[in-house]
């Protein structure tokens, strides 16, 4: 049993959200978290004491997911609206709208490079976007009801989803077919990821299970059964080693997946757990729940420095690599539950550091012309305290006090200048909404459009294929025909 010291604590709680905490994740450098909310709005908190927080509006509905780009310059959410939005983590509160899914959009998540998006939606399919040209790239279509989440594999070149139809899918995205499917569900599969190798995949079931299958020889090598109800998230520590979820009976569970057992229960939520994520070096770990806080968690009990083994780990590039330390063992197929000598962690939550911190509002119109599917419904620019109470003109909110510059520092560590923003007329506003629903709508034509024409071009390729086969056959007939006269005469 781990000792005192080694036990994780609550570090801080975040306030600043006024609905369900549906999703949570780190930026790269461990200064920023962002995390998305019932009540539309993306929250990013600056993880200095006394920083601000941002509050990023622009969806139209629930947010579903959130992930922060490798690089950590661009920030994706989903939304039940049935969009994806890309912002920039500044105060200017850009953002670019991604639209093809024509249902609630469940998940969002980057691929290792940066390169790409993979999201999971309530229209039964999983799609890929390109980041860069900000256009969407093609649907993997198999699941037979709601994907509720879908992943990148570490090197990108599978995806794993899984969703309403009981099933968990790989995916090879260069042939873009379903490789493999896992079954074995008694309700919903409500989340996925790989390991940090990628030589294993979890998968969380609202029949409160956990499992994990090693895709090299697919077979399910661990099958927990910890919580009460219904697994929500889940998240793997750097290391392979250990692994926290989330669930509906308002407890967090960490698991040693080298011994095979449960070693912690975490309480501070009231209600559902809904979101847990590690941070990228495996020092913390965040969780959000139906009471609207984001609390965050020092880990403790695991201080071994991952960076230089997981960078190796993103260079393997062989389909089938030998065992190495992040490999998950037992490899036997074995059930787990809870067992006496775990450690029950019940903190007061309480803010540790600091008091609430103060939130600014930002959402700014931004245009792109660079594809029919990348436009943004941003609202104007403008600044709120926490509170939410109107106390003036936008540009009164955010005034410095004594002594303070007036050029800020903001996330992302960009710079500017609260005089620089101002707000757009309602009339404009209402115009420009009107016109964002009509590009809306011929997105969605255009999607349909690209997909009939991608199965008339195989279908003519096909149809050309069998032509010059069948040109081939006639030739050689012919030329048999020939032998056979030239011999005769």
């Amino acid at each position: 049993m781990a000792s005192v010291m080694e036990d994780p604590t609550l570090e801080r709680h975040f306030k600043g959200h006024k609905d369900v905490v549906s999703c949570a994740d780190f930026s790269p450098n461990n200064k920023q978290l962002a995390s998305g909310s019932c009540d539309k709005n993306l929250m990013i908190w600056n993880l200095a004491p006394k920083a601000r927080a941002f509050r990023f509006v622009g969806h139209t509905d629930v947010i579903t997911g959130v992930h922060f780009s490798p690089s950590g310059s661009l920030v994706a959410s989903s939304s039940r609206d049935q969009t994806v939005r890309l912002w920039t983590p500044s105060i200017k509160g850009e953002s670019t709208v991604f639209k093809a899914h024509t249902a609630s959009v469940r998940s969002v998540h980057f691929s290792s490079d940066g390169q790409r998006l993979v999201t999971a939606s309530d229209d039964k399919s999983v799609k890929v976007w390109g980041v860069e040209r900000k256009k969407f790239l093609y649907s993997l279509n198999r699941h037979t009801n709601w994907v509720r989440c879908a992943r990148f594999s570490p090197d990108g070149r599978l995806v794993a989803s899984c969703g309403d139809d009981r099933t968990v899918r790989l995916w090879d995205t260069s042939a873009r077919q379903c490789i493999n499917v896992f079954t074995d569900y008694g309700g919903s599969a409500t989340f996925v990821d790989f390991n940090s190798s990628g030589t294993c995949i979890a998968s969380s079931g609202a029949d409160n299970t956990l499992k994990i299958w090693d895709i090299r020889t697919n077979k399910l090598i661990q099958h927990y059964r910890v919580h009460s109800a219904g697994v929500n998230s889940f998240s793997f520590h750097p290391s392979g080693n250990y692994l926290i979820s989330g669930s509906s009976d308002s407890t967090m569970k960490i698991l040693d997946l080298l011994e095979g057992r449960l070693i912690y229960t975490l309480h501070g939520h009231k209600g559902p757990v809904l979101a847990v994520t590690f941070s990228r070096d495996g020092d913390l770990f965040a969780s959000g729940g139906a009471d609207s806080q984001v609390l965050m968690w020092k880990t403790n009990f695991d201080s071994l420095n991952y960076r230089e083994l997981l960078s190796r780990h993103s260079k393997r590039v062989t389909p089938d690599p030998p065992p190495h330390l992040m490999d998950i063992y037992p490899r036997s197929l074995h059930r787990h539950t809870a067992q006496n000598g775990t450690v029950e962690i019940n903190p007061i939550v309480a803010d540790t550091q600091s008091g609430d911190p103060q939130v600014v509002e930002v959402g700014r119109v931004l245009f792109s012309t660079a594809d029919v599917r990348s436009h943004d419904i941003g609202t104007s620019s403008r600044y709120q305290h926490i509170s939410g109470r109107d106390s003036g003109p936008a540009r009164t909110h955010n005034r410095p006090k004594e002594g303070e510059d007036e050029e800020e520092r903001f996330p992302g560590g960009m710079t500017a200048s609260a005089a620089e923003h101002s707000g757009i007329p309602s009339n404009l506003t209402s115009t420009l909404e009107n016109i964002v629903q009509q590009l809306d709508i011929l997105t969605q034509t255009v999607a349909v459009l690209e997909e009939r024409l991608t199965l008339t071009e195989d279908k003519l390729r096909t149809c050309l294929d069998n032509q010059v086969l069948l040109l081939q056959q006639t030739q050689q007939v012919d030329r048999s025909d020939e032998e056979t006269e030239g011999s005769s005469v």
